[in-house]
This record gives structure tokens, C-alpha cells and sequence, in this order.
């Protein structure tokens, strides 16, 4: 069963990830760096659900794990996010077990690797 770590950059209070196949980096380290999330990440075999491109960059420059799965919907309301977010994360997550990484947007997704 694949795992994943929601960076901090993402809502907290989300209905979504609220299953024990999620860790957030709040409840792990609020302060955590991306360097450290990245070596957290590998270590356990996680996928980091982000909207920092750096992780992007990453994992196009390294093998799995860990995987990413990078969200550029900009900024909206939280309804908002939720609702997009909510119709389309079956696919994604489906999509990242094939790509190493995949880039969520208003109007596509797209698995690269």
C-alpha cells in the first residue's frame, strides 16, 4: 500500500487526508526542511504530496523513492481546493504509481518518469 507526507504547504484541516496512509509534516516536524522531508521521504518510502516546485526538481534528478505528487491549482478557496482535489485524487493517486512524478492542474494531469 502506498504511503504519503503532506507538506506543510498544503491544508492541514483536510477531510481527504485524514487516513492513516497520510502523514502530515506538521504532526513529523513543523519545521522540517525540504532536505530533511526529502531524506524522511526516501527512508520510509513515501510519496510527497506538495505545491513546492523544488521536490518537482528533485525527483526528475533521482530515482524513487521517493515519488511526488505536485499540486499547481494556485491559490483558491478551500471549497475550492477541496472540491478539485477531491473529484480528480483517485486518478492521481493511481498515476503515481506508474510516474515518479505527477503535476496536478486545473485542467489536466500530467505523470512524468
Amino acid at each position: 500500500m502506498s504511503r504519503y507526507i503532506i507538506d506543510a504547504n498544503l491544508p492541514y484541516y483536510f477531510s481527504l487526508w485524514k487516513d492513516k496512509i497520510y502523514e502530515h509534516v506538521i504532526d513529523i516536524d513543523p519545521n522540517m526542511k525540504d532536505s530533511e522531508i526529502w531524506r524522511y521521504a526516501k527512508e520510509n518510502n513515501l510519496t510527497i504530496v506538495t505545491k513546492d516546485a523544488d521536490f518537482s526538481d528533485l525527483v526528475l534528478l533521482n530515482n524513487p523513492p521517493p515519488r511526488v505528487i505536485h499540486i499547481k491549482l494556485g491559490n483558491m478557496k478551500m471549497k475550492a481546493f477541496h472540491n478539485a482535489i477531491d473529484s480528480i485524487w483517485n486518478e492521481v493517486l493511481m498515476m503515481s504509481k506508474e510516474y515518479k512524478l505527477v503535476r496536478v492542474y486545473k485542467d489536466k494531469i500530467e505523470g512524468i518518469g
